[in-house]
């Protein structure tokens, strides 16, 4: 699948933290009826067998709903799947490497906590930068907290996309306007809400609120450009 930064408005990434009485395919449907926009596979203690089972299922549901399917940290289950990407973090596959396994046509994502980081895996061939965490999160216990002024030098000194995550919600996304981001990665805040079709289409649209700030604060700033320039 050709990538599209529109594709990172609301990007979930699963967790089976709270399934309860559900299945994971279950509650991933009910996000993409809610509207998210591209869909991450995070498996940290199933087996490899039940994780490449559990791949192949939400895969194809994804594709059912037109949305991109991407893995998290396991390229070897991306490429077995045909997953139309992979999301690697800092002690992971270099992203030039996971391009020389995956091929052109996949969807590479790096994780980034500094503009050195992102700068490096921009030049290796990385889509798009997931940076956080930017409010404090219990979901990844060993991520680092990413200031607001990091985020928005990480935006202005990349090429690529950069989408968030970290602790985000329908109550401080809002928060994070005006850094150059194009959309948030978000886990508990679709997946640990009773309703995850309507956490989902709330999420989406102060998402686009946000991203919409953004595309116009980026289309005054190429405008002062040309009248200085002129």
């Amino acid at each position: 699948m050709k990538f599209d930064r529109k594709s990172l408005l609301l990007y979930a990434v699963t967790d089976r933290n709270w399934l309860g009485d559900e299945t994971l395919y279950s509650q991933v449907e009910q996000a993409l009826k809610g509207g998210v926009t591209m869909i991450q596979l995070r498996e940290k203690e199933m087996t490899e067998e039940a994780f490449f089972a559990e791949a192949q299922s939400i895969k194809e549901l994804c594709s059912r709903y037109g949305v991109p399917f991407l893995i998290n940290d396991s390229v070897e289950i991306a490429a077995a799947v045909e997953a139309d990407g992979v999301h690697v973090g800092q002690s992971d596959m270099e992203a030039g490497d996971v391009r020389r396994r995956l091929g052109n046509n996949k969807i590479i994502g790096v994780s980034a906590q500094t503009v050195e980081q992102a700068l490096l895996a921009e030049k290796h061939g990385a889509d798009y930068l997931g940076v956080g965490a930017v409010f404090h999160t219990g979901t990844k216990k060993d991520a680092s907290d990413v200031s607001y002024q990091t985020l928005k030098d990480i935006c202005a000194a990349v090429h690529i996309p950069v989408v968030a995550i970290g602790g985000i919600t329908a109550d401080n996304m809002k928060h994070l306007s005006g850094s150059g981001i194009c959309g948030v990665a978000v886990v508990s805040a679709i997946f640990a809400e009773a309703d995850i079709g309507e956490a989902a289409r709330k999420l989406k649209c102060i998402a686009s609120t946000v991203a919409a700030a953004e595309a116009d604060a980026e289309i005054e700033t190429e405008s002062e450009a040309k009248t200085e320039a002129g």
